[in-house]
């Protein structure tokens, strides 16, 4: 296992352009079969690993750790959509985002590996969390390359909806099927709109 191989399927070979590059977007926020399938087939094993703590000495660098996060954050997404598994990263996913951070990463990680790092503080069910996040994203559409603006600001926008949705309900609602959690009527009602499932 190599984490420059999966970085280089996920951001592209040169990392610095990636947010330029209109390929990146629909392999990270598209659902597609072939996709999953695809990470599955190279990646799956390596979830496992890293889900076990094997790959636990890869957090010990930048490039190393932001592996860690888009496995444990991304991957498992892809690889077992629609299923209780597809979040049983998180909490490693988020652990490791906030080492990184309190180790200084951030400032060797380019801007699309920084995106990603803040992830599992998107995907947090806690209110400070999601505005940890929103505050992060805020600050790398700042500090980004106007090329880069247009994609960080997507991502920006994103969290601000996160962070919307966990204010109100304190949870995501469309998870409740896949995780076997009751909704409320209001949750059922909100589900029904456009664009609630992210």
């Amino acid at each position: 296992m190599n984490p420059a191989a999966l970085r280089e399927f996920w951001f592209g070979p040169e990392p610095q352009l990636a947010l330029r590059d209109p390929a990146r977007p629909r392999l990270w926020w598209r659902k597609d079969p072939a996709t999953d399938a695809e990470i599955r087939a190279r990646f799956g094993s390596w979830l496992a690993e890293a889900l076990s703590g094997a790959l636990d000495a890869w957090a010990g660098e930048p490039g190393g750790l932001i592996t860690l996060v888009v496995l444990c954050d991304q991957f498992s997404r892809n690889i077992h959509r629609d299923m209780p598994a597809a979040f049983a990263g998180d909490g490693r996913a988020l652990a490791w985002c906030r080492e990184g951070m309190a180790a200084g990463y951030e400032d060797q990680l380019t801007a699309v590996e920084r995106a990603f790092l803040y992830m599992p503080l998107e995907h947090s069910e806690s209110l400070a969390d999601q505005e940890e996040c929103v505050d992060r994203f805020a600050g790398l559409v700042e500090e980004a390359a106007a090329a880069e603006r247009g994609e960080l600001r997507r991502m920006l926008d994103h969290a601000l909806r996160h962070r919307e949705v966990i204010r109100r309900f304190g949870r995501f609602p469309h998870r409740n099927d896949i995780l076997g959690r009751p909704s409320s009527a209001a949750e059922i009602a909100f589900l029904q709109t456009p664009g609630a499932r992210f």
